[in-house]
Formats: structure tokens, sequence, C-alpha cells
């Protein structure tokens, strides 16, 4: 069983940046695939963006967003930059015991509680 914790939302101007973490422990780390979706309100769960040995973006993030993972610490983040009011939402990391990113909710196997980020404009 692995558990995730995530931190490191908050709340930021528009145009402004954020990092997020997700601490793993129970598994192996280097083994799985890491992803990060999030959920606004009225919307459907979305994904924003996964890594295994590179990382893969939603395209509505693509260029102001970086995954990257420190398997060292058991650790991935999100940088996100140039925050926009639609980024609002709370954010979800998420690992699949396979190594291979997937932009599917479905494809991964634990989550972690959540973290919510706030984009005032």
């Amino acid at each position: 069983q692995v558990q995730l914790v995530e931190s490191g939302g908050g709340s930021v101007q528009a145009g402004g940046s954020l990092a997020l973490s997700c601490a793993a422990s129970g598994g192996t780390f280097s083994s799985y695939a890491m992803g990060w979706f999030r959920l606004a309100p009225g919307k459907e769960r979305e994904f924003v963006a996964a890594i295994s040995w590179y990382g893969v973006y939603a395209d509505s993030v693509k260029g102001r967003f970086t995954i990257s993972r420190d398997n060292a610490k058991n650790t991935v983040y999100l940088q996100m930059n140039s925050l926009k009011s639609e980024d609002t939402a709370i954010y979800y990391c998420a690992a699949r015991a396979r190594f291979i990113a997937s932009q599917k909710a479905g494809d991964y196997d634990f989550w972690g509680q959540g973290t919510q980020v706030t984009v005032s404009s």
C-alpha cells in the first residue's frame, strides 16, 4: 500500500507561482509512474501532468508547469508558474504501479488527499 501526502498548496495572485510536493511512503517509489490531477468546482477531474522517465503535460499547462521527481526523497513535484484563475482547483497526486505515465485517472492505483490551490485575478 502506498501513501501519498501532498503539500504546498495555497493562495496566489494571477501570474504568480506555487510549488506542490507529494511525498510517498510504503512502496518502491522509483518503480511508480506519478501523476498530478486537479478537480475544480463544477468540473470533472482533469489530468495535469505525469512522469515516468520524462514528463507529459496537459495542453492547458504546457509551458507553465513542470513535473519532476526525486527518487532518493520519494517525492514528486509540480512547479506551477504564470498561474491563472482557471488553475484554481484541488490538486491530487497519484501513483501508478506501472512505470508508464498516463493521462487517465483510472490507470492510477493510489491517490493522495489533495491540496487546494486558489489563484485570484
